[in-house]
């Protein structure tokens, strides 16, 4: 039997916000957002849209909430060895600059260590990056660079003593030279044109939230986003089992390559 009372709460969002609450596991996102309405005493969604529609706070706490938000420098260390190792190197010996894109950045740590690299590199004059997510409260918060020291703890000690500053007792900083590498930058994945030509995308842990259509379609639009030879990087679960229907070709663990034309 279809929830009628989220069925028309996912049609309100979309109308105001233009997010598509039925490209994600529906019962993966009814649970969190029921979690979220009945902390706030609201009996149905029905009650609760017409909260968070006058409500700016209630708002952005529903859009923080419907977002995953979890980030970690250094995530999975053996795949960004092979960034720094073989895969921006190789981008390098190409000459002029090169684009990379960190799709739903969350509070910015994977930007963060991209530009780390391309710094350890001798690169970051060389090399751009675009950091979007679709919460710009978690944007807000990437921006300035700021860390507890908990979430740093992963970071190699050498790049934690050239690349980030400690700023008190409890937290770090990061150098301004890798803010200035970076642009951030709010976006909906599922509904926003991208942009063209990066050199690689990293989208981690966030395509196991989104349904088999939603996925397919993100798929083509990443392939159509890249240069030809370009990389999509994604997360340890995400696995793409037939790439080639996207173009991509597997080149390493999670590594997927546009096709050269």
């Amino acid at each position: 039997m279809e929830d009628m009372d989220f069925i028309q709460f996912a049609r309100k969002i979309k109308d105001k916000t233009e997010i598509d609450l039925s490209q994600y596991k529906e019962a993966q996102m009814k649970r969190r957002l029921t979690t979220l309405r009945q902390k706030h005493g609201f009996d149905t969604f029905a009650a609760y849209w017409k909260a968070i529609d006058t409500d700016k706070k209630l708002m952005n706490e529903f859009l923080d909430r419907m977002t995953i938000n979890v980030s970690e420098f250094w995530r999975n260390p053996g795949r960004w060895e092979a960034v720094e190792k073989r895969f921006i190197p190789d981008m390098l010996r190409g000459g002029g600059r090169i684009k990379l894109w960190s799709a739903a950045c969350s509070t910015g740590e994977e930007p963060y260590t991209l530009a780390m690299i391309a710094a350890e590199l001798g690169a970051l004059d060389r090399i751009s990056i675009l950091a979007t997510d679709l919460d710009q409260l978690v944007l807000d918060k990437a921006a300035p660079g700021l860390y507890h020291e908990r979430s740093v703890r992963d970071v190699p000690k050498s790049y934690l003593q050239k690349y980030l500053t400690k700023q008190d007792a409890d937290h770090y900083v990061v150098n301004d030279r890798l803010k200035k590498a970076i642009t951030f930058k709010q976006q909906n994945l599922l509904n926003d044109p991208f942009d063209r030509q990066f050199d690689m995308i990293v989208c981690r842990n966030v395509m196991i939230y989104f349904t088999e259509e939603a996925k397919h379609q993100l798929y083509h639009k990443f392939s159509q986003a890249l240069r030809p030879g370009g990389l999509l990087f994604v997360g340890s679960t995400e696995q793409i089992f037939t790439p080639s229907q996207y173009d991509f070709e597997t080149v390493e663990t999670f590594f997927y390559r546009r096709r050269l034309l």
